[in-house]
């Protein structure tokens, strides 16, 4: 008899994730409502509808604007004083939301600091921003694996893409050009080269897409906290390389992530888009709750946020 089958450690990550998000989706209104008080806005979705626009529910009577045309005025509401009112609908168009959980061999590292392996926070934000989102009326999709849907079991529509998917893993998601409005989160530990992050964030805006980077990374990335002989080896076949005295590199590494960073941060500024670092020994409601933050001022219009270290 044959030994059975080991299931890959991406299966393994996905199924933890799976179950992971869906208690996190779940308890996300109380954790902002303790937290930071915003369940409103997670019940009406990820971009805070409140606003005028296209739809059919009644939102607010505002004063009518000279100039405007006068069929915009409702004289129900104008016959009880002498102003002259006019009555907007709530904005209810829904839009797509294009999520990339980076799902290459890096992102499998996890240090004894950390919660989770950066692929299983990846998944588990991403999961649980879908089903937030397609709770709120959007569409979410993820590039060149699963098409927008606004389905109420897009977990598992997720999911299964994922594990179905026998493609190479790449870092950034795949060219593609997303409709204007849309947006994109990038859920990856961000390490290619920065001119082809900044190569993807051109391509993705040039069609009037806006989003948000947010750089996952084990702890020990962010110290690294390695003394004497160590030989470190690129999980994506770029080779190994020995350090003798491991501790001398640490200044200088940490110099070049920060530079690397800067870089990142400075190319997204200029596009209108978010970055933040989200640290996986810290939690994935934290993060999802910067996201639910950030992308809610990203869509009213208001100032950019870019908090650095972020979530």
């Amino acid at each position: 008899m044959a030994p059975a089958r080991q299931p890959s450690a991406e299966t393994v990550a996905i199924r933890r994730a799976d179950g992971e998000s869906r208690t996190l989706a779940a308890s996300l209104p109380r954790l902002v409502l303790e937290a930071r008080r915003i369940a409103a806005n997670v019940i009406h979705g990820l971009h805070g509808r409140r606003r005028a626009g296209a739809g059919e529910n009644f939102w607010q009577y505002r004063r009518f604007t000279s100039g405007e045309p006068a069929q915009n005025v409702d004289w129900r509401r104008s016959a009880r004083d002498d102003l002259l009112y006019v009555r907007e609908h709530e904005w209810e168009a829904a839009h797509t939301v294009w999520l990339w959980p980076d799902r290459s061999a890096s992102m499998a590292f996890a240090s004894k600091a950390a919660r989770d392996s950066k692929l299983e926070r990846a998944l588990i934000v991403g999961f649980a921003l879908a089903e937030l989102l397609v709770a709120g009326g959007e569409r979410v999709g993820v590039p060149g694996l699963m098409a927008p849907t606004a389905n109420r079991n897009v977990i598992d529509r997720m999911a299964q893409a994922m594990l179905l998917d026998t493609a190479t893993r790449d870092s950034l998601p795949p060219s593609f050009v997303p409709t204007a409005l849309s947006e994109v989160v990038v859920l990856s530990d961000l390490w290619s080269p920065a001119g082809e992050i900044a190569a993807m964030l051109a391509g993705l805006s040039a069609a009037g897409a806006r989003g948000a980077l947010v750089q996952v990374v084990d702890p020990a990335e962010e110290s690294f906290p390695y003394a004497g002989r160590i030989e470190f080896v690129d999980p994506e076949g770029a080779g190994a390389v020995t350090a003798g005295r491991a501790e001398t590199w640490a200044r200088d590494y940490v110099a070049r992530v920060a530079l690397h960073r800067d870089r990142i941060r400075a190319d997204a500024a200029k596009l209108g888009w978010l970055f933040s670092t989200h640290a996986t020994s810290r939690s994935a409601a934290e993060l999802l709750l910067y996201l639910h933050a950030g992308m809610t001022a990203h869509k009213g219009g208001g100032a950019t946020l870019n908090a650095g270290r972020g979530a």
